[in-house]
């Protein structure tokens, strides 16, 4: 039977979600070793961080002994080690991406900068990890591992190039790589040219993973090589960069003019015909890289977004306590600006916001663990085949692709109607479940980078505005004024916001993520049924608007017969891309709520109830939130390139009425003229307007759909109302648990 929030008398929620309720949700309550890990990141981030940031360590742009002393304490409490593997130092098994969120997660709840600093060095060694040879691998991993006694070596990245050239477009690069010897029967020495932008950790790195360009016929396209402090010539760490934000992170802007063997160059290489041809390029690369740590540089902005709530309730509360008119117990006393609805409506918005970010992100985290060892199993399987990754592995995926196709076809019937033994064949293969989770990868990872940082952003204003003039002060608790300035950094990390929503342009259309896409409409539908509170309805209906029009648009023209999805169209891909954005966010909400609701009962023993209520609300209000911004896009795409039809095209207008047909019509059916379209007078004239209204063939069924998601619409501002409710009465500490 379908649960109601109202079937029974409603708990609200006690205290801020914990631990507890955070490690069922996101997936990590059976991992000991992960639990730990965030505790001993929260110690440092809530230590010696906040601080350092309360103490005015942001106020300037040099790495000074004070912020260095953070290094040391990353590797104390496990930061540094956590990407590495056990035999290179570490101490987790297996794939890493949700050990590095929750840490991003963690420090960026105080100070985003710390956050960065502490990944920069993953960031360096990813080039490595990702597509090193084994060698590379072995050697610089365990570099960078801290042990008792030894100096650990910390890693940097360098891709960007200087002003006025910065972040043009990372294909085109201003580093330059020339044989500068070649010893007959020897290896070759390599003369790199490189002069980097915002290189964060370039203060203290040791070596450096800096993408360049061939400057030489005898060396093939790009690539990444490896630099040393050490290796003879320039290594110039450059001078501060002036950042307003993420002052606890070292930023310089080097430069580089190195002779280095060419075995540095990651990946390898191959001679044919005398020329040097690197195993990978410089994009390969990259792409293998900024697909993964894109996830965590999003989570930094939710954990901003969720660490505002417990500050500004605070602020809320207190807002008029003190005051001589004001007495305790009263209203005003105890609620004081809550008692209005539209500051804990506001909140709740926030609220929503930064849960549904945190959900996307750490979505995104896990299934990259999952696809980690996937795909190095896929491509075991394909050299096994002759397949040595490049042009011909796309090919013989791409022959697959229909299987794929046909295990996500079988995943939504019922197991009793399917063919198991062939259903069980398809998803025991490698190389189908890379397809599969390669499909979702590519569009969840940019959504992340892009709706966390940007919409997030958005909030955080929202955020620093409820403060007041506080929000803006030094000494706002929380330092909620720094954490807005910071996450507009965010957004441009690894790729600005235009980037991630070229990528979703493409991604988002491949027909295996389309197939999922269906199957998770049908599986919104299937929590609605149980738990309608979830707003999961809702979502479902605006799903199923965003792929009609995703298609409509595929094959639809403008007024001037042009086609609309296109690549050089951005005004039509990037706007669906920011729809689908808002669309993910919330099904990953409703997911790990439903997960809390099933699992967590057992490991929470206060407050279950009243909390699984509460964040069922948010779920309600998120979805709603994310079906209206979907369906204002949709429906301005489907009729904004449509030409508004004239009262000169057709002068009688063939879809109209006369007035004296209305009246018959009236006279025998009451009412019936309400649901007429436009008409003539007898005088022969018309309502004053451009034209008559649009009738456009075959979009009957965009209508039917938009007209019922306005009814989906139903309770989601009731569950706000109660939400908000719960965060008048939602119990806090007495004071924040790092200092101001």
């Amino acid at each position: 039977m379908a649960s109601s929030p109202f079937a029974s008398p409603r708990e609200h929620l006690q205290t801020l979600p914990g631990d507890d309720i955070r490690q069922v949700m996101w997936r990590f309550a059976d991992r000991y070793d992960l639990q730990m890990l965030v505790q001993s990141t929260r110690a440092v981030a809530r230590g010696s961080v906040a601080r350092l940031v309360a103490e005015g360590a942001r106020h300037t742009h040099d790495w000074t002994p004070e912020k260095h002393a953070l290094l040391k304490e990353f590797d104390a409490a496990g930061i540094t080690a956590a990407y590495l593997d056990p035999e290179e130092g570490g101490f987790l098994e297996g794939p890493k991406n949700l050990a590095l969120a929750l840490i991003a997660f963690e420090l960026a709840w105080v100070d985003a900068g710390a956050a960065t600093g502490s990944l920069a060095t993953h960031l360096g060694l990813a080039p490595i990890h990702e597509r090193g040879t084994p060698e590379q691998r072995r050697h610089y991993m365990s570099l960078a591992a801290p042990a008792p006694g030894k100096e650990t070596r910390r890693a940097a990245f360098a891709l960007t190039e200087p002003i006025p050239y910065v972040g043009v477009e990372t294909g085109m690069l201003g580093g330059k790589v020339r044989v500068a010897e070649w010893p007959e029967g020897g290896e070759p020495i390599l003369e790199v040219s490189k002069r980097g932008r915002f290189i964060t950790n370039m203060a203290f790195a040791d070596f450096v993973t800096a993408a360049v360009d061939s400057d030489d016929p005898r060396i093939k396209g790009s690539c990444m090589v490896i630099l040393e402090q050490t290796d003879p010539g320039v290594f110039d760490r450059g001078t501060p960069a002036r950042k307003l934000v993420h002052q606890l992170s070292a930023t310089n802007d080097p430069v580089f003019q190195l002779r280095v063997p060419a075995s540095r160059i990651v990946g390898g290489y191959t001679v044919k015909d005398g020329v040097i041809v690197p195993n990978y390029d410089h994009g390969a690369i990259i792409e293998a890289v900024f697909r993964r740590t894109r996830v965590t540089v999003g989570l930094m902005t939710s954990a901003k977004l969720l660490s505002a709530i417990e500050p500004l309730i605070r602020y809320h509360r207190d807002r008029f306590r003190g005051s001589e008119a004001v007495s305790p117990g009263s209203p005003r006393y105890e609620l004081g600006l809550q008692q209005k609805e539209d500051v804990t409506h506001r909140l709740v918005d926030i609220w929503a916001a930064g849960e549904a970010s945190a959900s996307l992100g750490f979505a995104a985290a896990r299934l990259f663990d999952q696809l980690d060892p996937v795909e190095r199993e896929k491509d075991r399987v394909l050299a096994g085949q002759g397949i040595h990754g490049g042009l011909a592995a796309v090919k013989a995926m791409r022959k697959r692709q229909h299987e794929a196709l046909d295990l996500i076809e079988m995943q939504s019937h019922n197991a009793a109607l399917r063919d198991e033994e062939r259903f069980e064949r398809l998803a025991s293969d490698p190389v189908i479940q890379y397809i599969v989770l390669d499909a979702q990868a590519n569009v969840l990872c940019p959504a992340t980078k892009l709706w966390n940082t940007g919409h997030g952003s958005v909030m955080m204003r929202e955020a620093v505005s409820l403060m007041g003039g506080y929000g803006i002060t030094e000494d706002c608790p929380g330092f909620l004024g720094y954490k807005w300035m910071d996450s507009q950094l965010e957004a441009t990390y690894e790729g600005p916001e235009a980037v991630q929503r070229r990528q979703l342009s493409l991604t988002m259309t491949n027909e295996v993520f389309q197939a999922q896409f269906r199957n998770w409409i049908h599986e919104m539908r299937q929590i609605a049924s149980v738990e309608p509170g979830t707003g999961a309805c809702t979502l479902a209906s605006a799903m199923h608007l965003w792929q009609w029009t995703l298609n409509h648009l595929q094959h639809a023209t403008d007024s001037q017969g042009q086609k609309l999805y296109q690549s050089n169209r951005q005004g039509v891909t990037f706007p669906m891309a920011d729809a689908l954005c808002w669309l993910l966010a919330g099904r990953s909400l409703i997911l790990d709520v439903e997960h809390l609701r099933r699992h967590g009962a057992g490991l929470i023993q206060q407050g279950f109830q009243g909390a699984v209520q509460f964040l069922t609300d948010l779920c309600h209000v998120q979805a709603a939130r994310a079906a209206g911004e979907a369906a204002r896009i949709c429906t301005e795409l489907v009729f904004g390139y449509l030409r508004h039809p004239s009262w000169d095209d057709d002068p009688r207008c063939a879809a109209c009425f006369d007035e004296l047909e209305l009246r018959q019509i009236e006279s025998v059916v009451p009412g019936a003229s309400g649901f007429s379209g436009d008409y003539f007078r007898e005088d022969g004239g018309h309502e004053t307007k451009a034209g008559p209204c649009v009738h456009a063939p075959g979009l009957a069924d965009f209508s039917r759909l938009r007209a019922k998601l306005d009814g989906c619409m139903a309770g989601a501002l009731l569950a706000k109302d109660r939400a908000a409710e719960s965060v008048q009465k939602v119990m806090i500490p007495a004071a924040l648990d790092y200092p101001q």
